[in-house]
């Protein structure tokens, strides 16, 4: 049975390296210092994460796998993009909705890298007809959005991700008196997390606990797309 003792102290120390030395040949002497510091303590965690998850949100996907599961891969899809580096410097793990397809579901999602680490909830620029819906939802029960962002535990746990249109969104009256909401592009709770609290075994129970204090965010955009939650 798998265990999690938190992330070792080389796992941001190996990121920070890979970001100085991002090519192939590094990466490739490294792959033994990849694999204990970061591939295995992620799918530990995940893998440790499966109970404790299908009981306080079930209808989130826990899979570890090294490939297509909740893992994010470290290589880069570099085709579109003038940053040609070969690996991502960050490890991504994300619990989406079964109904989803990518990142753009709802879900949660933990980041680790040496510049930050957080762990976020919700909706990260949903597509067009998801995002229509959800302006919907808001204008049409303003009441039930306001209920689930004020609500004490979301607010002690996370801030609203600050990912907005410069002006209203089309059809939308600008002096609405939602239009901050309603110019969200992303509909994310965000919470910070510590170098001790990643490195720390406490970080197994931390999340479900987390992810409850989602709950409300997540309810409410669920129910605007038209899944359970």
């Amino acid at each position: 049975m798998s265990s999690f003792n938190g992330f070792p102290k080389d796992t941001l120390k190996f990121l920070s390296a890979l970001a100085k030395n991002n090519n192939r040949e590094w990466f490739a002497e490294n792959k033994q210092r990849y694999e204990e510091s970061v591939l295995l303590p992620a799918l530990s965690l995940i893998e440790c994460l499966r109970k404790p998850l299908e009981k306080v949100a079930p209808m989130l996907t826990v899979e570890p796998k090294k490939s297509g599961g909740s893992l994010m891969r470290i290589y880069k899809d570099t085709r579109f993009s003038n940053d040609k580096t070969p690996y991502k410097t960050n490890i991504g793990i994300q619990f989406r909705h079964a109904a989803g397809k990518d990142v753009h579901a709802p879900g949660v999602y933990l980041h680790i890298s040496p510049d930050e680490c957080f762990f976020g909830g919700g909706m990260w620029r949903p597509d067009s007809t998801a995002l229509q819906a959800i302006r919907a939802a808001i204008e049409r029960d303003p009441q039930s959005w306001n209920k689930a962002i004020k609500n004490k535990r979301f607010r002690e746990t996370y801030e609203l991700y600050d990912d907005r249109l410069k002006t209203a969104p089309r059809g939308v009256d600008r002096n609405h008196p939602l239009i901050d909401d309603l110019r969200l592009k992303s509909f994310l709770g965000m919470c910070p997390l510590s170098k001790a609290q990643i490195e720390s075994p406490q970080l197994l129970g931390d999340i479900p606990l987390m992810v409850k204090a989602a709950a409300p965010l997540m309810d409410f955009l669920c129910q605007a797309v038209e899944q359970p939650y």
